[in-house]
């Protein structure tokens, strides 16, 4: 494609007058190999990286030097279990996860027609630096950016660049802080414009990938095994004439960006561990309308794109479980608590008939009784460290 002479920073009047004229690109279009499964293309180039006061904390993985290697992999241990954060942990944890929201709220605030994805970084690094944080996709892995930007028929991490949001367009903001050495993520979903809120489909989507996040919030808690997080979701999901994302999940929180548990959004024997209290975690599940769960990774090696074109929305909180239930950590108007015992003792008995049928089944095909014991299988270690919005990605994402 050729370069196209375009305005930024052209979205209101107010700022009309200042704005400067550049040239646009799309920095795939003379790749053979590559194409895009649907109407959203990137924009280059990229604005330049933004510097990083001096005051402000940075993670590990941000500190430029010969240590870059060691950082990586130290924290690539620490990922390998499941950590029981102390009180102290948790109130890091509450904290940057309280100024995450906060910065979501007022990107979401941005997210209109005519102003590009970009616009919405540069509000999220200013409001990051203003709260003393570092955002914390900024330079994990290599991502050039402070915030995921995904529209429409992209999944996850799509890097904002030049693009106008266009009214029709739904767009996930996927925002996480590191604040004092923790960390903070969530992404919500939005209409863009008045034909968004139209479209019976987009809203649909986006309403039921908040429904699935609720869900399977509903049945946390200790004791509860983490593989029935996507059970609730799938089963949902589908009920919904939606698919669920199976290449990225939802992962540990804490002093680490990623770790230890990795959340499945659907039912898999991958999914091992038992939620306690302390554990500190993300669910956000990806939908996509239709069937098709399969994703096309984009040539910059971090957009990730449904194969078949259909739109794709999620939804994502931090977690913390506590002895009597959960606490979403990045509520929507500060932390808030659920009690979920009730909850799971509906779970606990369903998870029961389910390993009675499971017997029942085997004994009628002539094998053993299985043993007794946890409702979800404990594969090795090296399952934490499945590809996540988590794995390799920003919130690889998550983030």
């Amino acid at each position: 494609m050729a370069p196209t002479a375009t305005t930024a920073g052209s979205s209101s009047p107010d700022n009309a007058a200042a704005a400067t004229s550049t040239f646009t690109f799309d920095p795939f279009a003379s790749i053979r190999s590559f194409k895009y499964s649907g109407s959203v293309k990137a924009v280059y180039p990229l604005s330049p990286k933004p510097k990083i006061p001096p005051s402000i904390r940075r993670p590990n993985y941000a500190r430029e030097g010969v240590r870059m290697w060691f950082n990586f992999w130290w924290q690539f241990l620490e990922s390998r279990n499941i950590k029981v954060n102390t009180t102290a942990d948790q109130e890091g944890v509450r904290k940057a996860a309280t100024l995450a929201r906060e910065v979501l709220e007022i990107a979401a605030s941005h997210a209109k027609p005519g102003v590009t994805t970009d616009e919405i970084d540069k509000v999220v690094f200013a409001e990051a630096i203003k709260r003393d944080c570092y955002p914390s996709p900024l330079g994990y892995h290599g991502y050039p950016k402070s915030v995921c930007t995904s529209i429409n028929e992209v999944i996850c991490h799509g890097i904002p660049d030049q693009r106008p949001l266009e009214d029709g367009d739904i767009l996930n903001i996927d925002v996480t802080l590191f604040h004092k050495g923790y960390h903070g993520d969530l992404n919500a979903t939005f209409p863009i414009g008045e034909k968004a809120e139209q479209d019976a489909e987009s809203m649909k989507l986006i309403r039921v990938a908040r429904e699935c996040l609720d869900a399977a919030i509903d049945i946390c808690g200790p004791g509860v095994p983490y593989g029935e997080i996507g059970r609730v979701i799938q089963a949902l999901a589908e009920s919904q004439g939606c698919a669920v994302v199976k290449n990225y999940t939802g992962h540990g929180i804490s002093n680490c960006f990623h770790a230890a548990p990795t959340i499945y959004h659907h039912a898999t024997k991958k999914s091992y561990g038992i939620m306690k209290p302390g554990h500190i975690f993300t669910i956000e599940p990806m939908l996509n309308l239709g069937t098709e769960w399969r994703d096309l990774s984009w040539p910059d090696d971090w957009t990730v794109a449904t194969v078949d074109g259909a739109r794709s929305a999620a939804a994502e909180e931090t977690l913390l479980i506590t002895e009597t239930g959960v606490e979403i950590l990045t509520a929507k108007g500060g932390p808030r608590h659920i009690d979920t015992t009730e909850r799971r003792k509906q779970l606990e008995e369903q998870i029961r008939a389910r390993e009675e049928r499971k017997k029942r089944r085997k004994l009628d095909n002539g094998l053993d009784s299985p043993a007794s014991g946890a409702a979800t299988p404990t594969p090795a270690p090296e399952e934490a460290n499945a590809t996540t919005k988590s794995g390799a990605g920003p919130d690889a994402s998550d983030k």
